[in-house]
């Protein structure tokens, strides 16, 4: 008797663990998807399935220790919010799952609504009624439960009914996937989609079967569940991380997958430290509290080594199938300089110069687009200026071309009491900038070991100007590149479906949100009659230039000519034509150029105004018929919305 109480009570603590575990779990999930993905409806959705869930299993944390009879119940109807509510979130996952593959309903919507409704009833039921569970409590000493109340059957009919048509729902979702990687994501959803249903089951079981059934059986049965929940709690935020997000698959695989080790696993480990250490005032004669402070602290540091040990197999798993690339922008990453750190490294190179040379001031030059700039100095400042205010860069540029003994100062370049050589490339073909530097009375020639240092420090000068260059073009190419790396994400994370994209995502998307739009129609109405600016525009990717295709013989280039026109008639005011009027001359601007293929210079005159006048009056005029663009784009959106809902 006594080995089977102590058996029963391992499982109820062990149960109580995993219970904690799964707590921690799901909260760590809802705070990943408020941080990273919280505007995803399906991640929202999943976020109230781990809400439910967490009260249910923070509920039974409380329940696992020793309460008052009254205290018991009230904790224990708590527990029934969680219960009552986690049917409805799974349908609400469910549909918005399918309105992920372009599959929406207002019916299913609005069923949603009233199944939250429902489980609201049950929850006010649960709560303030013995309808649907009384307040006698079953299994007191090891997993405490309220009794079924009369109306409990109905509660479950609703239960696997609602849980039942989430997981039809979930299924017809992957049966619509059509792209490789979102059918292998939504597998995973279908086959983790009875987690948060297996977390709530066994308190149901617990509330309607008789005190007879053996209670090790159950809580065994508990303890393999409350694992499997785990599981596959993580298989499906593992999924739903991916939802919606334009991020590249790598990248939300490594940020899910380091979250886990940072967040919920170090809070597991925390927990299990604590739970572990058992009380040791009789041994050490110290209070646990004391010793348990020493290792959760202790705990926490060893854990940051581990971790450092850990990212490696998490980057081998997320880039594991461009790992070379990764290895290389890491390695990108961690040796690129910016300017503080090419400043400072000058800062050091141009202080040992000084010290090697007994030089009292001295700087490092650079000639960008004619003009001189200062890259490191050192010494009186008002000098440095003054000597770089007498110097010439086309000057230098020109003395530059002579050579030079490095290690022999006095035959460099002189200007005032300086002394400048030239820091060239590897070639030496080109000139990157100059060392100039001021010797005192001090400064002798270099013995054999001086020259070897000087020619070492401008050898590194002349690699850190090449670096710096180098690295500008990485830094302006990224900058050049980022709208477009953005929309190609966009593009990249949308899923082709047979009809046409949601509005939401097809907005987010648009060209007419890229910084670029105003030139790209500037660039139409230059190709107007045809050329590449026309035919392969971004502009073709307009919802409004589709829209004309069946009018123009399915011909892009046609009818985003069409809509270049009705936008540019948009600006046309009523009544008769006149050249000079302002309220005509933006119209003409466009029309007298673009359309009718007039030079500039004859425009201007039938405007009568200067060529300078006629350059920014076209600017404006683009902008205007940009705008109307963006307009007339807008509106077809809001009219394939209203179209989809109709349908629904």
């Amino acid at each position: 008797m006594t080995d089977s109480f102590d058996f029963l009570y391992l499982l109820s603590q062990l149960t109580g663990v995993l219970s904690a575990v799964n707590l921690i779990l799901a909260v760590s999930l809802i705070i990943y998807i408020a941080t990273h993905n919280l505007w995803n409806s399906v991640a929202r959705s999943f976020a109230w399935i781990l809400l439910f869930v967490s009260i249910v299993y923070a509920a039974d944390i409380i329940l696992s220790r020793q309460l008052s009879p009254t205290t018991t119940i009230t904790w224990l109807k708590v527990q029934w919010i969680g219960i009552a509510m986690v049917p409805a979130a799974y349908l609400h996952f469910s549909d918005a799952l399918l309105r992920t593959t372009n599959a929406s309903s207002r019916r299913r919507r609005l069923t949603v609504a009233a199944t939250y409704l429902i489980g609201l009833l049950f929850v006010a039921l649960a709560l303030f009624t013995p309808l649907v569970v009384r307040e006698a409590v079953r299994y007191a000493d090891w997993a405490p439960q309220l009794t079924a109340g009369p109306f409990f059957w109905l509660f479950m009919v609703y239960f696997f009914l609602t849980c039942g048509w989430g997981f039809a729902n979930t299924l017809w979702a992957r049966s619509r996937a059509l792209t490789v990687s979102s059918r292998r994501r939504m597998s995973y959803l279908v086959a983790s989609f009875a987690a948060p249903g297996l977390a709530v089951y066994p308190y149901l079981v617990f509330t309607s079967v008789s005190t007879g059934l053996a209670p090790t059986l159950l809580l065994s049965l508990n303890l393999i569940g409350t694992l499997g929940v785990a599981a596959m709690m993580l298989v499906m935020a593992y999924s739903v991380a991916f939802q919606g997000v334009l991020a590249p698959e790598r990248i939300v695989k490594r940020s899910f997958l380091t979250y886990l080790v940072r967040g919920p696993l170090q809070g597991v480990l925390i927990l299990l430290t604590m739970l572990a250490i058992p009380r040791v005032e009789m041994v050490l004669g110290v209070p646990r509290e004391t010793i348990l402070a020493f290792v959760v602290v202790g705990g926490i540091l060893i854990f940051e080594v581990l971790q450092r040990l850990i990212e490696p197999a998490l980057d081998l798993f997320a880039y594991r199938a461009d790992r070379e690339e990764f290895l290389a922008v890491r390695s990108l990453e961690e040796r690129l300089l910016t300017s503080g750190d090419i400043r400072e490294l000058l800062d050091n190179l141009l202080t040992a110069v000084g010290d090697l040379l007994r030089a009292r001031n001295g700087l490092v030059l650079q000639v960008q687009d004619g003009v001189l700039k200062a890259e490191a100095m050192s010494g009186n400042s008002e000098q440095i200026q003054t000597l770089i205010g007498t110097l010439s860069p086309a000057e230098l540029v020109v003395l530059s071309a002579a050579e030079f003994d490095p290690t022999d100062w006095e035959s460099w370049i002189e200007r005032d009491r300086f002394r400048l050589f030239p820091l060239r490339t590897d070639s030496g073909e080109n000139t990157l900038g100059f060392l100039a530097v001021e010797p005192t009375h001090e400064s002798q020639p270099l013995t054999p070991r001086e020259a070897q240092l000087m020619d070492q420090y401008l050898y590194q000068m002349e690699v850190t100007l090449r670096d710096q260059r180098l690295q500008q073009g990485i830094f302006h190419l990224l900058q050049a590149l980022t709208p477009q790396l953005e929309t190609l994400q966009a593009w990249r994370s949308a899923t082709p479906f047979p009809d046409a994209l949601p509005p939401t995502l097809e907005s987010a998307i648009s060209p007419i949100n890229d910084e670029e739009f105003n030139s790209w129609v500037k660039d139409a109405f230059g190709h107007y009659w045809g050329g590449p600016q026309l035919t392969e525009s971004p502009l073709l990717a307009l919802r409004v230039v589709r829209d004309k295709l069946s009018e123009h013989d399915n011909n892009p280039a046609r009818a985003l000519r069409a809509v270049l026109t009705d936008a540019l008639d948009a600006l046309k005011p009523e009544g008769e034509r006149e050249m000079t009027t302002p309220e005509w001359l933006l119209y003409n601007i466009l029309d007298l150029k673009y359309i009718q293929g007039r030079r500039a210079r004859e425009v201007a005159n039938r405007l009568a105004m200067s060529e300078s006048d006629l350059y920014r009056k076209q600017r404006r005029a683009i902008d205007e018929v940009a705008k109307a663009i963006g307009q007339m784009e807008e509106a077809s959106t809001r009219e394939a919305a209203l179209r989809l809902l109709e349908t629904e």
